[in-house]
């Protein structure tokens, strides 16, 4: 196969050798065995594809089983709380995905007769679902010869062909695209597919990839020029701003936390989390206002930062203990008590929950 630079509109001839390279080593190497693999329908490929955006194939492993066990077909998961939903999601990140994910079974089940449709038009139009998960879907469960372009993807091809710029740059973005849809086998889509997938996580790595044993090493041109780590470009950096809040954890007599379900927008939208104050003063006003009661006690605990993709959290969490009984907290959809115990049956923010584990462990 021979370097192509300047332009990406392949040969026949290109594509063919690209194709076959790739299709000889997943083969020999590529990944088989992975659980949405295991009858690949469109709903099974449709939630893993969810669950790998921007999340490691390791710790998606440890969630999938799981989540297709209690949600095994989309009118299970159409009819399931979101608070069910969000549990299960607990701890995966990202969690808009997984409220996409509900919404987009509620609307299959409503309008598309539980099947999710088998086009890339129409599986685009359903939310949380891009150009490329529903490529993955079309190919990886229906074997239509539908490209995708997920972070691997565009490493290998960035590097391959020496695609310059950050992928997010819409320019650089429809080059590798044109790639990706010359390239796609109309034979094996399934494995092609999956080959590029794996090919960018096991060999064709952000760091130090290993070259020598890539099936494509002797005709990428990033490879050939030892300039691999400049491709792809990298989005330019941008100093993260820091935010301050104190969250509450309120408990009453007998051990229970007190927690609240956050807006249905913002961070950990839809989870429930503990209430939030912005000075010490506040922390007890809010205490009062949410339970009636006083704190007795009070204990300022370490501080501990979470950062997100757009800005550092700096959590100081409050251990605020009542003796008097609260009178103004029932049950409701934003506040309720909770005992340490139970908490694995709501959705819950990792942060938050690594918190009360602690708090757990201590008492």
């Amino acid at each position: 196969m021979e370097l192509v630079t300047g332009s990406t509109t392949l040969s026949r001839h290109h594509i063919t050798t690209f194709q076959h390279s790739i299709l000889e080593w997943f083969d020999h190497h590529g990944r088989k065995d992975l659980p949405w693999q295991q009858t690949p329908t469109s709903y099974r490929v449709w939630v893993s594809e969810i669950m790998l955006q921007q999340t490691q194939v390791s710790v998606v492993k440890n969630y999938y089983p799981n989540f297709m066990q209690h949600f095994p077909d989309i009118t299970t998961l159409a009819n399931a709380q979101q608070d069910e939903v969000l549990s299960l999601w607990s701890g995966l990140g990202y969690y808009s995905r997984a409220r996409n994910l509900h919404k987009t079974a509620q609307i299959v089940r409503d309008e598309c007769l539980g099947e999710l449709p088998a086009t890339l038009g129409e599986l685009q139009a359903l939310p949380g679902i891009g150009r490329s998960t529903a490529g993955a879907i079309l190919s990886l469960a229906q074997q239509q010869p539908a490209a995708i372009l997920d972070g691997n993807v565009k490493r290998v091809l960035a590097r391959c062909f020496a695609i310059a710029g950050w992928p997010g740059k819409s320019s650089v973005l429809t080059q590798l695209w044109s790639l990706s849809e010359q390239l796609t086998s109309t034979v094996r889509p399934r494995d092609y597919n999956q080959a590029m997938m794996d090919l960018g996580a096991a060999l064709c790595s952000r760091s130090k990839p290993d070259c020598r044993p890539c099936p494509l090493h002797r005709h990428c041109i990033a490879c050939s020029q030892e300039q691999q780590h400049l491709y792809p470009g990298k989005k330019a950096t941008k100093k993260l701003p820091h935010r301050h809040i104190k969250m509450l954890l309120i408990r009453d007599a007998a051990g229970r936390i007190l927690l609240e379900k956050r807006p249905q927008t913002g961070i950990w939208a839809g989870l429930w989390s503990l209430p939030e104050a912005t000075a010490e003063r506040q922390a007890h006003t809010a205490c009062h206002q949410l339970t009636g009661a006083q704190p007795q006690r009070i204990h300022t605990l370490e501080q501990r930062r979470h950062t997100f993709s757009h800005f550092h959290l700096h959590i100081q969490p409050v251990l605020m203990h009542l003796t008097k009984p609260a009178h103004r907290v029932m049950d409701s959809e934003r506040l309720v008590w909770y005992k340490l115990d139970q908490l694995n049956s709501l959705g819950i923010a990792a942060p938050v929950m690594r918190l009360l584990k602690e708090i757990g462990e201590k008492t």
